[in-house]
């Protein structure tokens, strides 16, 4: 579990690629500190499992399925990257809950620089538009964020956009991002538990209604 505080920029050294897997190592002096084998740390967003370490490095295993729904299947060495070691109990809850679930990635559609921030707008995959609302939390690339402002339900093209402070900028992979690029992100696991049960309320009353019109 994380809480989207992203610690520190990583920056990936080496991919081994196979059939259905790839290997990244990973500098990040600050997120070995403390990490064992078999520990998790979230890399822009994903959580990956430390198999391999060194005094600044870390290597970790990735899936087929994490390849094809997420970023690091485009990773090269020279990648940066945002880490987070996953949080600890008794840890301030500084962001949100973020499980390194990625549901997906977005891409950057507008960047609006102001003068103490700068506007970012995302495009959002209409599987997803239902889990993200104005003001609710979204961690992007790992990063978490509130939504400052998303599109209208019966939108052409769904979006949403977040609003970045200097800190967030200097502190993360975000500051960089340009119109095109591709970014991780997984929406609010309240919003995905919610969705699940009206789904289901939903299947429910279609059935009982079905039934009704059966025995009527």
């Amino acid at each position: 579990m994380f809480t989207g505080i992203v610690e520190e920029i990583g920056t990936i050294t080496a991919v081994e690629r196979s059939t259905d897997a790839a290997r990244l190592t990973v500098r990040g002096p600050l997120a070995v500190q403390g990490a064992a084998h078999g520990d998790s740390i979230a890399v822009s967003g994903v959580c990956l499992t430390v198999v391999d370490q060194g005094d600044d490095w870390f290597t970790a295993d990735v899936m087929a399925e994490t390849l094809a729904v997420t970023t690091l299947g485009d990773a090269v060495e020279g990648t940066r990257v945002d880490l987070e070691r996953a949080a600890e109990v008794g840890d301030r809850l500084g962001g949100h809950i973020v499980q390194g679930h990625v549901d997906g990635t977005a891409v950057v559609l507008a960047v609006t620089p102001g003068e103490a921030w700068r506007v970012v707008r995302f495009s959002l995959s209409p599987e997803l538009a239902s889990l993200v609302t104005r003001k609710g939390s979204i961690a992007v690339d790992g990063v978490s964020l509130t939504v400052s402002a998303v599109s209208d339900a019966d939108a052409d093209q769904q979006w949403f956009e977040v609003s970045l402070i200097p800190e967030t900028l200097a502190a993360t992979t975000l500051g960089a991002r340009e119109v095109g690029d591709r970014v991780n992100i997984e929406t609010d696991i309240l919003a995905r538990h919610v969705e699940r049960m009206l789904a289901l309320q939903r299947a429910s009353e279609t059935r009982t209604d079905s039934e009704t019109r059966s025995n009527a």
